[in-house]
């Protein structure tokens, strides 16, 4: 199918409405009944996707090549899409039920992904991000699932390094981290361009590929990764600094979708510094009104009120990974050192639950029983 046809499916979609939840949704657990997903790397190198509890204990474990990144859930279905850590190629559909592997798709000769995908609201299709690497420029993949996932669509995302991305609450958009950085499989993960990135928080039309907003960040090297959106549509996105290490430059970002205000969010000058000028996950909890993001270099994680922008406070966290809110209005936390935490309201102190020989990935994915 090429783009016509997709676009014109896509709208024709559209038309007939849908009462289903895009995965962007499908993250608060409920107590004992939730269970999350996550890529792991065991000490001796090996690549895992694990299924665990609610609190860190691991249920199933499944074997892959590559180092994977995140996941997403398809609405209406037990399936979850983990990919491939940049520079990857593979994306993993499973079955959440017992952790098996029902599919594999594979990027093709002249791409390679990013590590995060997400589905449309009635759990159609699959954006994913990707880089075309013969000249360097993002893209959106799109994957029909109703259809043993055929590669259906290309969207360019206007730039380079598209990393994270989410479905807007509206249904219709999606929000995506533009990290700016050219790579190439050859050079596996080096930075090409650090005098030259474009970073941006993009919103897409996600049944046309056409850009809406464009938000570029206060400085050049501020790598924009990663990100997650509120019910309201409000998007929390976290930065990664290229530049260099002795400047602290704000490292949150706030976008207000409804009116397209864009600012950033900056700490106290030493929680500042003490983040180390790199966002791995960000997590949204509404029933709290607050955001998490986790700042493993500095060993924290920090949370602000998304809905204000203002900074709440931080923890100390040792390679502070993945975050998922939870049905109380805190947060589950993993380490790549291999604990697991949990941190609730009011006092937002952090609790041990499980601790592991793994090395966890910087994302989590909520899964239903």
């Amino acid at each position: 199918m090429d783009r016509r046809c997709f676009i014109k499916l896509s709208l024709a979609s559209l038309a007939l409405g849908s009462t289903l939840t895009g995965c962007s949704a499908v993250r608060v657990g409920d107590g004992e009944s939730a269970r999350f997903l996550s890529a792991v790397d065991t000490p001796d190198g090996q690549h895992l996707i694990i299924i665990a509890n609610h609190k860190g204990q691991l249920l199933s474990r499944l074997s892959v090549a590559e180092r994977c990144h995140g996941g997403c859930v398809r609405p209406g279905s037990a399936q979850v899409a983990v990919l491939a850590r940049r520079p990857g190629r593979e994306v993993y559909i499973i079955d959440s039920t017992d952790g098996t592997l029902l599919q594999q798709l594979n990027a093709g000769e002249q791409h390679h992904f990013y590590g995060h995908g997400v589905y449309s609201q009635d759990g159609r299709y699959l954006y994913v991000t990707a880089n075309h690497f013969s000249d360097g420029q993002g893209q959106v993949h799109v994957y029909d699932a109703r259809e043993q996932y055929q590669w259906v669509a290309d969207f360019p995302v206007g730039g380079m390094d598209p990393h994270e991305l989410r479905l807007h609450p509206d249904g219709n958009r999606l929000i995506i981290a533009l990290g700016g950085i050219l790579t190439h499989p050859d050079y596996d993960r080096i930075k090409l361009n650090l005098d030259s990135m474009r970073p941006a928080l993009v919103v897409m039309n996600r049944h046309t590929g056409a850009i809406e907003q464009r938000h570029e960040p206060s400085h050049h090297q501020l790598s924009c990764h990663h990100l997650d959106v509120s019910p309201e549509g409000i998007v929390i996105a976290g930065y990664q600094f290229e530049g260099p290490v002795w400047e602290a430059p704000p490292l949150i970002a706030r976008l207000d979708t409804r009116s397209g205000q864009f600012s950033e969010i900056a700490l106290p000058a030493e929680r500042q510094i003490a983040m180390k000028n790199y966002v791995a996950s960000v997590a949204i909890n509404p029933a709290s009104g607050l955001a998490a993001i986790t700042a493993p270099r500095g060993n924290r994680v920090v949370i602000v009120n998304y809905v204000s922008g203002e900074y709440v406070q931080d923890m100390e966290l040792a390679d502070a990974a993945g975050v998922l809110p939870t049905a109380t209005g805190g947060f589950l936390i993993t380490s790549g050192l291999g604990g697991v935490y949990q941190t609730e309201l009011p006092a937002l102190t952090l609790t041990a639950l499980n601790s592991a020989d793994l090395r966890w990935d910087n994302h989590l994915t909520a899964i239903s029983r």
